[in-house]
């Protein structure tokens, strides 16, 4: 017979965790002010018959405080490039010649400022539901555990209380983030 699934609340967090770097590393590609190659990151590119980010298909420069240069490896990838930039919900407006890509950023109005709030409360909902997934899968495995006798009814309650505790925290920092980031968009 095999030996029952474990339960590990550190390995719950540590994936928690991971789902607030990767938020942060979102996040951080949402512009507020100066023309940074890490505003492309998020990017994913329809290529060779898959979806791959825009790093592994091209280099992203940034020769001035307001443009960015995309330049793609293959020549004919350009226009996939392209509607990625177009499509990614960043508000770009790309123009392409060549291999290469120019990125004009648009001046962060009113206006733009409140569609990258949007875009970062997206991000963060999306980092909240991951959370709760994990949540989901610790305390369907403290179920599992309790039905088949492998931890009594008072050790799943108390656990399932850390589970929650610990899902709570991670919802809160991903609040932090959010706001901070929220503060830095609007900041004129």
């Amino acid at each position: 017979m095999a030996a029952p699934p474990t339960f590990d609340l550190n390995e719950m967090k540590t994936r928690m965790q991971k789902s607030i770097a990767s938020l942060r590393d979102e996040l951080q590609g949402l512009r507020t002010g100066r023309a940074s190659a890490s505003l492309l990151e998020p990017v994913m590119v329809e290529a060779y018959g898959t979806r791959m980010p825009l790093n592994q298909v091209a280099t992203v420069t940034v020769p001035e405080a307001r443009l960015l240069n995309v330049s793609v490896w293959d020549r004919s990838m350009a226009p996939a490039v392209d509607k990625a930039i177009r499509n990614s919900g960043l508000g770009l407006n790309p123009s392409t010649e060549g291999a290469t890509i120019r990125v004009p950023l648009p001046e962060l109005n009113e206006e733009r400022r409140r569609e990258l709030t949007k875009v970062a409360h997206n991000y963060a909902e999306q980092a909240k539901v991951a959370i709760r997934h994990i949540r989901r899968d610790g305390m369907d495995l403290l179920k599992t555990l309790e039905k088949g006798g492998h931890i009594g009814q008072d050790d799943s309650r108390g656990k399932s209380d850390l589970v929650q505790k610990a899902t709570d925290d991670a919802i809160s920092e991903v609040d932090q983030v959010l706001a901070a980031k929220e503060q830095e968009i609007m900041q004129v």
